[in-house]
């Protein structure tokens, strides 16, 4: 599957939602319920975590499609899935310092579990299918 890169708009509005809602797709094409989850966005990236990685829910299901569906206030898109895990030093410091700034209201002790070793090796980055 190609992918292509996110508009500003885009972008923007991913950067302004509180969260980021994300579905799979059963083998017959119907949704699968939307899960909210944090997102953030690093130059033209866009990047989600878990609290920690594991097979089963929708973190295993995007990873073994390696596809989903996104959506936010004013944009629905389906996107490709790649599993970075904690990437390289650079991205990592990035996709810390990203989810401190966005969530850093919910205190120290939440988003500390977002930036921790287990939601790190869980770092998935979405790119829109080429449309």
């Amino acid at each position: 599957v190609m992918t292509t890169a996110w508009s500003r708009e885009e972008l923007e509005r991913i950067g302004r939602a509180e969260e980021l809602e994300i579905a799979t797709k059963r083998p017959d094409g119907t949704m699968l319920r939307w899960v909210p989850i944090w997102v953030v966005g690093i130059g033209d990236q866009v990047y989600v975590r878990t609290w920690h990685r594991r097979e089963n829910g929708w973190f295993g299901r995007v990873v073994s499609s390696g596809r989903a569906r996104v959506r936010v206030t004013g944009l629905e898109v389906d996107v490709v899935v790649e599993d970075i895990g904690a990437g390289t030093a650079e991205q990592r410091s990035g996709v810390d310092v990203a989810y401190r700034a966005k969530y850093r209201r919910y205190g120290d002790t939440t988003v500390d579990r977002m930036v921790a070793d287990d939601a790190v090796a869980a770092t998935l980055r979405l790119s829109p299918e080429e449309r």
